[in-house]
């Protein structure tokens, strides 16, 4: 599975440069609108809330932008409707793409999500085209640098993980959904560092990509990452380390 833990890795250092620190923001007031409109504004009884929130204050936002957030989607302030849509299609290679956005304008988003991919080696899908590919899951990324094997077996075990896995420089932690806030608490309270921690989309098998295909694979992420209705994108694809250093 190398290369999918990686472009995890990747994007949460993106995030941490000031160029994307904006972009950040802007998918995260989003999600945090989005999710208190669906399931109220208390975080202690919307987990989707509680994850943005946390996800929030770990990108350093400002309580003051985190609150106003909450209150447009409780309707305490006005503010944008925004619609949860998933999109489906495939990339270079036949890897298997699922995106997530919140979109004030669906016929707008889904036609500059349309050209992203036709621009770089892919294409949309109908709904379910490959959605069967993947499995929700609780999914966090730890760099092996940052802590040994067996003591975050221990801690993700005992915390009730379902799964660790080795992926070049890094161990990922797969959870139930329900597991998921359980699991990353327990790393955090261990001082354990968290290179990408995320409700997500796992695929079940992947697609490896070398060369030219690999690169557009790579281009065609970053483009769909840059969407300013994007939440967040998933793909089966594998790819080694050099591919990546190649690319950056």
């Amino acid at each position: 599975m190398s290369g999918h833990s990686k472009w995890h890795s990747i994007k949460h250092k993106k995030a941490a440069t000031d160029s994307k620190r904006g972009r950040v923001f802007t998918r995260l007031i989003k999600e945090m609108t989005a999710a208190a409109r669906n399931g109220g504004g208390d975080p202690d009884s919307n987990p989707r809330l509680r994850l943005a929130i946390a996800t929030a204050k770990a990108n350093n936002m400002p309580a003051d932008n985190i609150k106003r957030a909450v209150m447009r989607g409780t309707g305490e302030l006005p503010g944008v409707s925004y619609e949860d849509v998933n999109y489906e299609g495939y990339g270079p290679g036949g890897v298997a793409i699922y995106v997530h956005v919140l979109t004030d304008n669906k016929n707008r988003t889904v036609a500059e999500i349309r050209h992203i991919l036709s621009k770089n080696g892919g294409n949309l899908g109908e709904t379910g085209c490959v959605g069967w590919m993947f499995a929700r899951k609780g999914y966090l990324v730890v760099e092996k640098s940052a802590v040994s094997e067996d003591k975050l077996m221990d801690v993700v075990i005992g915390a009730g993980a379902d799964d660790m896995r080795e992926d070049g420089e890094n161990f990922e932690i797969f959870t139930s959904p329900e597991s998921f806030d359980t699991v990353k608490s327990s790393l955090e309270k261990e001082g354990i560092p968290l290179a990408a921690a995320e409700v997500s989309m796992v695929p079940q098998n992947y697609v490896k990509l070398e060369g030219k295909n690999a690169q557009t694979m790579l281009k065609l992420m970053e483009a769909l990452e840059d969407h300013e209705d994007v939440q967040n994108v998933w793909a089966n694809f594998d790819i080694d380390e050099a591919e990546f250093q190649a690319a950056s």
